[in-house]
C-alpha cells in the first residue's frame, strides 16, 4: 500500500481514478477499526465497573453518556476543523486526541474511583468524534456517489471487526482473575490495555501524517440531474432532517443494547458468568461483522431503502422477544439483533446525505453529531432494569427500530423525487 498520492494532480471536486483511491480508502478504513475496538471495550467496562466499583446499572451508564456526549458536543467543531484543514489533518488530530484519552486511563485507574474514568472516556471519545467525522465523510465522497452506501458498509465491516475484538480482549483481561493477577491487579490491567491502545494509535497517526490524501469530491458529491432540491439549505431538506433524527434514535438503541447486553444474558441464562457474557457479546459482534459484509453484497441487488425497512422490522420483533424474558431464547434473540443493526448506520448516513451537493460535508458532520443520540437510552434503560428487570428495558430499543423501519419506507424519500436511492 502506497503512502504517496499526488493530490495536486486532481482538481478539487473531481474524482480521481478508482485505482488511485485505494490507498486513501485503506487509511480511512483503518480508522474504522480503531474506533470499533474502543467501542467494543466500552460495554465490557460498563459491567466491569458495576462489579469492581459497586455502582448501579443506571450509574454505570455515565460511561456511555460521556462517550456519546462527546459526539453530541463536538461533531460541529469537528466538521468546522475538517472544512478548514482537510481530511488528513482531521484524521491525524482525531487519532492524537484519542491516544491522549487512552493515556488518561492510566492515572484514572490509579485513582480507583469512577469519575476519573468518565472524564477519560469523554476525552477519548472526543478524539473518536473528530476521527469519525473525518473518516465517515471521506469514505462517503471517495468515489462514485451512487456507491456511497456500499463503501460505507464495507468500511463499517472493519469497524465491526474492532467491535468484535473489544469484548474478547476485555473479557479475557478484566473478567479473568488469573489474567488480572498476572498483569498486576485490576488497576494495572486497565493501564496496560489502554497504554497499548494509545501506542498503537500514535504509530498509525504518524503513518497517516506521512501520507498524501486527496481532498476530493467535496464540491459536487451527491449531485445528479434527479436531485432537484440540492440548492436548498439543510433546514429545508426533509429527508436529511428525518435522517439525523433516525440516526440519533438508532444509535441510542445500539448503545443501549450493548450497555446492558451482559446484564441481560447473565440474568436470562442461568449459570452464565460475566466473562462468558462478554464472550457472548463478541458473538453478537461477529453477527455485526458478517451482517456488514452481507449488506455490502445485498446492496448490489436490493435498494438501501428496502433493506433498511426490512432490517428495522426484524429488529422490532427480536427486541420484543427479549422483552418477553424467555430463558435463553431472549439472549439468543438479543445476539441476533446485531446482524440486523449492522447496515443501519451506514445506510441511514448515505440516504440522509444523498443529493445535497456542496452541502454534503456539513450534512455529514451533523449526521455524525447524531451519534450523540447514544446518550438517550442508557440511563432510562438502566433505571428500568434496576426497577423492573433488564428485559423490560429493551422496550425502548424496539421503539427506535420502528422509527428506523419507517425511515427506510417513507422518511428517506421526503422532499425528494420518487427514485431509488
Amino acid at each position: 500500500m502506497t503512502t504517496e498520492f499526488d493530490a495536486g494532480s486532481t482538481p478539487e471536486g473531481a474524482t480521481p481514478p478508482a485505482g488511485s483511491l485505494r490507498g486513501p480508502l485503506a487509511f480511512a478504513i483503518g480508522c474504522f477499526l480503531i474506533w470499533g475496538l474502543a467501542y467494543g471495550l466500552l460495554d465490557v467496562l460498563n459491567k466491569h465497573f458495576q462489579e469492581t466499583l459497586s455502582i448501579s446499572q443506571a450509574d454505570s451508564s455515565w460511561l456511555q453518556i460521556a462517550y456519546f456526549g462527546a459526539y453530541l458536543l463536538l461533531s460541529l467543531p469537528a466538521g468546522a476543523l475538517l472544512h478548514a484543514r482537510g481530511y488528513r489533518f482531521g484524521i491525524v488530530s482525531g487519532l492524537c486526541l484519542t491516544a491522549i484519552g487512552a493515556l488518561l486511563f492510566i492515572p484514572a485507574a490509579a485513582a480507583g474511583t469512577f469519575l476519573p474514568f468518565v472524564g477519560s472516556m469523554f476525552v477519548l471519545a472526543a478524539g473518536l468524534c473528530v476521527l469519525e467525522t473525518s473518516a465517515d465523510t471521506y469514505v462517503n465522497v471517495l468515489g462514485d456517489p451512487a456507491k456511497a452506501a456500499q463503501r460505507l458498509n464495507l468500511a463499517q465491516s472493519f469497524n465491526a471487526l474492532g467491535v468484535f475484538m473489544g469484548p474478547l480482549i476485555g473479557g479475557a483481561v478484566f473478567f479473568s482473575p488469573a489474567t488480572t493477577a498476572a498483569l498486576g491487579g485490576t488497576t494495572r490491567s486497565i493501564q496496560i490495555v489502554y497504554g497499548l491502545i494509545a501506542l498503537a494509535v500514535l504509530v498509525f497517526a504518524a503513518v497517516v501524517w506521512r501520507a498524501r490524501l486527496p481532498e476530493t469530491g467535496l464540491s459536487d458529491h451527491g449531485e445528479s440531474d434527479l436531485d432537484d432540491g440540492r440548492d436548498r439549505p439543510l433546514s429545508r431538506q426533509p429527508h436529511f432532517i428525518a435522517g439525523v433524527i433516525t440516526q440519533a434514535l438508532y444509535i441510542g438503541a445500539q448503545v443501549g443494547i450493548g450497555a446492558y447486553f451482559i446484564n441481560l444474558v447473565t440474568h436470562k441464562w442461568q449459570g452464565l458468568t460475566s466473562q462468558e457474557g462478554a464472550f457472548m457479546l463478541s458473538l453478537g459482534a461477529i453477527g455485526y461483522l458478517v451482517g456488514r459484509f452481507a449488506a455490502t453484497a445485498l446492496l448490489l441487488r436490493v435498494s438501501p431503502r428496502k433493506l433498511l425497512t426490512i432490517y428495522g422490522l426484524i429488529n422490532v420483533a427480536l427486541t420484543l422477544v427479549v422483552v418477553a424474558g424467555i430463558d435463553k431464547v431472549s439472549a439468543v434473540a438479543l445476539i441476533a439483533t446485531f446482524f440486523f443493526m449492522s447496515t443501519m448506520f451506514a445506510t441511514i448516513f448515505a440516504l440522509g446525505t444523498a443529493g445535497l451537493g456542496a452541502r454534503a460535508k456539513k450534512a455529514s458532520s451533523l449526521m455524525v453529531m447524531a451519534i450523540g443520540g447514544g446518550v438517550l437510552l442508557p440511563w432510562p434503560m438502566g433505571r428500568i432494569a434496576d426497577l423492573y428487570g433488564a428485559n423490560y428495558a429493551f422496550l425502548l430499543p424496539a421503539l427506535c427500530f420502528a422509527v428506523v423501519a419507517w425511515y427506510g419506507w417513507k422518511g428517506s424519500s421526503l422532499g425528494r423525487p420518487n427514485t431509488a436511492a
